[in-house]
């Protein structure tokens, strides 16, 4: 067998670009299928010599920048990159898309929709709402804005109420947010929250200082919604494999609970307050 799999793979993937595909100009016969070698080395910005050597196997230990940007020269997605990492002997740095993680497909919408009696939303990177289906957004509603689940645990007065293990949930708050923060330092929406955050919380600021990291994966949750009452909950995150950098949270009470009787309750109060327009402020 040829054990040059790193050259027979970014060969395959040049003969299925043509110029067109990637903005570039065409100009008399051509007698590749795809893109010539020459091209793939200015879209990636290598020197052609050293692109030549790669699909020839004579040069088998290009940097992780070379890999990022034949993995742009090249379209590949995230499972291709990761390959094409994989086949270099390399590990593949987790860099957060701006472009993917905010955006929501619209099938992972209908998911979430179709599921009425379950909170669902989407997380960014730096834990932005992108995306919840109604009864998410009833859970949530003690809160000046479902925006962002850091600044509303430390920036909201709602924060400390809603969540009856505050500290515990600052600090798994945090942890995720450095977890992200070793995927990408350079993520700009995670610099800008970590800035604001900083100086105006000294718990995020001490908190942010202990380096603690921690992926969301599952656990319990503790909440006091001002309309139903405590909840006891049960939350599952789940990576968006077409979207690196956004997680699925889906909460979920015990059938038959007192909780999962809340959870119906706020849902049928949040469907009525949607019908008869915005809830009136309290005295």
């Amino acid at each position: 067998m040829d054990r040059n799999h790193l050259g027979d793979f970014l060969r395959a993937r040049r003969d299925g670009l043509r110029p067109e595909d990637v903005g570039m100009p065409s100009y008399g016969l051509r007698r590749v299928a795809g893109l010539r070698r020459e091209e793939v080395a200015v879209l990636a910005g290598v020197n052609a010599d050293y692109y030549t050597r790669l699909e020839q196997g004579r040069e088998r230990n290009p940097s992780p920048q070379v890999l990022d940007s034949l993995s742009r020269a090249l379209c590949l997605d995230a499972d291709a990159r990761t390959h094409l990492y994989r086949l270099a002997g390399a590990t593949p740095g987790d860099l957060l898309s701006a472009h993917c993680a905010g955006q929501v497909s619209s099938a992972l919408r209908q998911l979430m929709d179709g599921y009425p009696d379950t909170p669902a939303f989407v997380l960014g990177p730096a834990l932005d709402f992108l995306a919840a289906n109604a009864l998410a957004d009833a859970l949530h509603a003690p809160f000046e804005a479902a925006d962002n689940l850091a600044r509303m645990i430390f920036a909201d007065p709602a924060g400390r109420n809603f969540y009856t293990d505050w500290d515990r949930a600052a600090q798994a708050t945090v942890a995720n947010l450095r977890q992200a923060a070793g995927a990408d330092p350079g993520h700009p929406r995670l610099r800008e929250l970590v800035g604001v955050l900083t100086g105006h919380s000294a718990d995020f600021a001490r908190l942010w200082n202990a380096h603690s990291v921690r992926g969301k994966t599952r656990g319990a949750k503790r909440l006091l919604h001002p309309d139903v009452g405590p909840l006891t909950l049960t939350y599952q995150a789940f990576d968006v494999r077409d979207a690196p950098g956004q997680q699925l949270v889906i909460y979920h009470a015990e059938p038959g609970s007192p909780s999962a009787q809340a959870l119906s309750l706020l849902g049928s109060l949040h469907a009525t307050r949607s019908q008869t327009g915005p809830r009136r402020p309290g005295p």
